[in-house]
């Protein structure tokens, strides 16, 4: 299900709070699900709030190799992304308050797309809350990229 344009289509932007614990592994979680299914997806991550800019993503991280710097959002991701990825309510609420009015993107819970729940931020707790989230993850990616892909395959139809 490559596809055969070199720019994808999706591109999806995950959010969470600072951009070191939940976004940035459901970034990597995120291509690492779409590269195994041969969907061609451009993702990111980034944080509503600017504590961490700059910073590499958390260390407590052992199941999935992440490549980014945390990174604030900004009003251009609105019509840079396809897919705006809220990891909680807090986070969809600050993003809803900020889009422009040029916004093309869609802006939703993550877990809207599967259970509506939102993303525990494992910050504060031991490993045991950053294997949650990574399995959270990876359910997430999957139902994203169901429903997603489904669309767009309707659309070339």
């Amino acid at each position: 299900m490559l596809s055969s344009e070199s720019e994808p289509q999706i591109k999806a932007l995950v959010v969470c709070l600072g951009n070191i614990c939940r976004s940035p592994m459901g970034e990597a979680v995120l291509k690492d699900i779409a590269t195994k299914r041969g969907v061609q997806v451009h993702v990111d991550s980034c944080g509503t709030a600017g504590y961490h800019v700059g910073e590499e993503p958390d260390e407590r991280y052992n199941n999935v190799s992440i490549d980014s710097l945390a990174r604030q959002i900004s009003t251009s991701d609105f019509v840079r992304f396809t897919h705006i990825l809220a990891a909680d309510e807090n986070n969809l609420r600050h993003l809803e308050s900020m889009k422009p009015h040029n916004a093309t993107a869609e802006v939703r819970l993550w877990g809207s797309y599967h259970d509506n729940k939102a993303i525990p931020d494992p910050y504060y707790g031991g490993m045991n809350g950053f294997e949650k989230v990574f399995q959270q993850c990876i359910r997430l990616s999957h139902a994203f990229l169901d429903e997603v892909v489904g669309k767009a395959e309707a659309k070339e139809v």
